[in-house]
């Protein structure tokens, strides 16, 4: 069984930070890539940023220098720093995990901004 689980989300003031993790456990051996997506109600999933196992990265457009992810392969877990947050980031953040033959997704995490 392959699982992921996030953590981090919450309900923080605009302009505020918060650190989502993900946490990947279960019978594999490698990992393609890791990635967050958003998802607000009525609104189409987006990619926010992802990282590959040799460590290249790639940003939606609308972070604009907001968020950093980072990963730390020996703990097999995936983060991403959020900074400066606005209302409009609200919505529930998504780790997906690629690997050679699938991919995997976990529940969510919810991130409120309040104005």
């Amino acid at each position: 069984q392959v699982q992921l689980v996030e953590s981090g989300g919450g309900l923080v003031q605009a302009g505020g930070s918060l650190r989502l993790s993900c946490a990947a456990s279960g019978r594999f051996i490698r990992i393609l890539a890791m990635y967050w997506y958003r998802q607000a109600p009525g609104k189409q999933r987006e990619l926010v940023a992802g990282i590959t196992t040799g460590g290249d990265t790639n940003y939606a457009d609308f972070v604009k220098g907001r968020f950093a992810i980072s990963r730390d392969i020996r703990e097999r877990t995936m983060s991403l720093q959020m900074n400066s947050l606005q209302p409009e980031d609200t919505a529930n953040y998504v780790c997906m995990m690629k690997l050679p033959g699938s991919n995997h997704w976990g529940q969510g995490t919810q991130v409120t901004v309040s104005s």
